[in-house]
């Protein structure tokens, strides 16, 4: 059986425990970065943390319908981190085929959409191999974000929807394939009203599983 590790982004604890989560971990390429943030959230205050959780919930359940392992970096929206060096090591055992980390973003409120990140180099001791796949991941998540969420692609950053860059630990210390999503900018209010929706939510999430179930079959 498959097993797919979802990251949902933060945690609903970090922002009471501020010297935890700035603690300095490794990030990748001999960088270190803050154990983890508190992430985002819309004007009208819904956080980032509760809509990664939720949507990864969601995730979760489409995927283990269709028979696939998964395993969360948290399985909470109380607690604190994990740090992402040590959530990067949860999606490294050597039985997963996909890892993916859910976000949403705090950007400037004119701007809207998703986007894929992906790393711009070669992961720290991951094989090209891997690389191919992580490509082929957020590709196949893209597609089908594009096709059914109701987000299109980002009119900020990027290109057509995807962002490449070498800050993400995630990324940075993937040895399995991997992609990062920031599904939608949670400062625009058109965004904000669907991430802010159980019925948007769903939407999103029958989106990331339908491209996570595209590449695990492709």
């Amino acid at each position: 059986m498959p097993t797919v590790v979802l990251n949902p982004g933060h945690n609903g604890g970090n922002a009471t425990h501020t010297a935890e989560i700035n603690r300095q971990v490794p990030a990748g390429f001999g960088a270190y970065k803050a154990c983890d943030t508190t992430g985002t959230n819309t004007d009208a205050g819904y956080p980032e943390h509760a809509f990664t959780f939720d949507v990864s919930l969601r995730v979760r359940s489409i995927l283990r319908a269709h028979g696939v392992r998964v395993v969360m970096t948290r399985y909470d929206d109380t607690g604190v981190g994990p740090c992402v060096d040590e959530r990067a090591a949860i999606g490294n055992a050597s039985n997963v085929v996909a890892v993916v980390s859910i976000h949403a973003d705090g950007a400037p409120s004119a701007g809207h959409g998703f986007h894929v990140n992906q790393d711009s180099r070669t992961p720290d001791g991951a094989t090209q191999a891997t690389v191919a796949k992580s490509d082929r991941l957020g590709h196949a998540i893209h597609d089908a974000l594009v096709a059914s969420s109701g987000l299109v692609p980002s009119t900020y950053i990027g290109q057509n929807g995807y962002y490449y860059r070498s800050d993400l630990a995630g990324l940075n210390l993937a040895r399995r394939p991997a992609t990062f999503l920031e599904l939608g900018n949670m400062r625009n209010s058109g965004d904000a009203a669907q991430l802010s929706s159980a019925s948007g939510r769903e939407q999103i999430a029958r989106a990331v599983a339908a491209g996570i179930l595209a590449y695990l079959n492709g």
